[in-house]
């Protein structure tokens, strides 16, 4: 999820499309959040650990 959100934010910042800019940082976001409480070994989605 975190490459994905690199790969819109590149996509959008060299297109000039401001949405895929938006959507990519959101996916930053939510995938450092998802990362950090998989690293904590907390259960995230169900999942012992998260990838």
């Amino acid at each position: 999820m975190i490459i994905l959100g690199i790969v819109l934010v590149v996509v959008g910042l060299v297109a000039g499309i401001p949405i895929l800019e938006t959507i990519g940082v959101i996916l930053l976001v939510v995938g450092a959040i998802l990362w950090v409480l998989g690293s904590m070994g907390r259960a995230v989605g169900g999942r012992k650990h998260y990838y």
